[in-house]
Parts: structure tokens; sequence; C-alpha cells
């Protein structure tokens, strides 16, 4: 490892973590870059594509726990399903008995590009991750779960 100020500065402990964290975020860097295309192909942008993949294979969600499931804040989910919406890939319906209930729901042409574009998605990610053995994917899914979890945690202690 070059000497450097930053080497004198932290602790070994530290060092491998920032290591680690600067080693993750390029390769996450990396892979966004390489599947944007297949956002692209669908029309979408990868937040656009991430709700739809969600309802696709989840069914209707409530917009909360949607945000949750594909990683973005509640604000800019409603901008998102505003835009869906305007396309007529999602729906939105109040529910029977308490109207402030919102349910998001997957239009037949929002399924119908899904159909279309998500198993060329899939098969872009598997490439990206044919590198490992499916133990290392499954071990690395594991890592990054463990990772996440723990920096919620610290986050709310």
């Amino acid at each position: 490892m070059v000497d450097s100020p930053l080497n004198e500065r932290v602790v070994p402990s530290q060092r491998e973590a920032l290591r680690a964290w600067i080693t993750l975020r390029r390769a996450a860097n990396f892979c966004e870059e390489a599947l944007a295309s297949d956002f692209a192909a669908a029309g979408l942008t990868e937040s656009q594509f991430g709700v739809l993949e969600a309802l696709f294979h989840t069914g209707p969600m409530h917009p909360c726990d949607l945000a949750a499931k594909i990683l973005r804040t509640s604000a800019n989910l409603s901008l998102v399903l505003d835009q869906l919406e305007r396309r007529a890939l999602v729906r939105r319906e109040r529910g029977a008995t308490d109207r402030r209930y919102v349910t998001v729901h997957l239009t037949e042409g929002g399924a119908a590009l899904m159909e279309a574009h998500f198993a060329p998605y899939a098969r872009h990610v598997a490439r990206l991750f044919a590198v490992f053995t499916p133990d290392e994917c499954r071990r690395f899914g594991d890592a990054c779960r463990t990772l996440g979890l723990h920096a919620v945690q610290a986050e709310h202690t």
C-alpha cells in the first residue's frame, strides 16, 4: 500500500473499512452504469424500473412499503409514481373503507413492459455476477445485507 497522509491518520481497521467501502461503491457504480442500457431500452429510469419490478414480482403495495423495497424516499417515490401513472404503467387505488389508504397496482401496460424487459435485465445481472460461483453470490448478498442492516441499526442508536 502506498504511504499517504491518510495511512498515517487512520488505524488499520479504519483503513480496511475505508478500502472496502470505496471498492464496494466503485463496483456498484460500474454495475449501475452497465445496467443503465437495460433501463434505457425499457424507456425507464432505474427508480421507475425498480417500482415496476417490485410490483411485477410482489403484487400491489402501499407506497411506504414500495419505497422501502426499492430503497427510495417517500418523496422520491411520489414523483416516480406520478411519472409512471402518466404513462399508464401503474395506478393508485384508494381503499374502499379508508380512502386515506392507497395501494399501487401494476397496469396491463406495466406488466407487458416488464414481461418484455425483465428477462434481458436478469440475464445481464447474471452476466455481471458470473465472476462468482452461486455460493459466492449468496455469501456476497448475505454480507451486503448484514452491512445494510448494521448501518440502519447504527444510525438509529
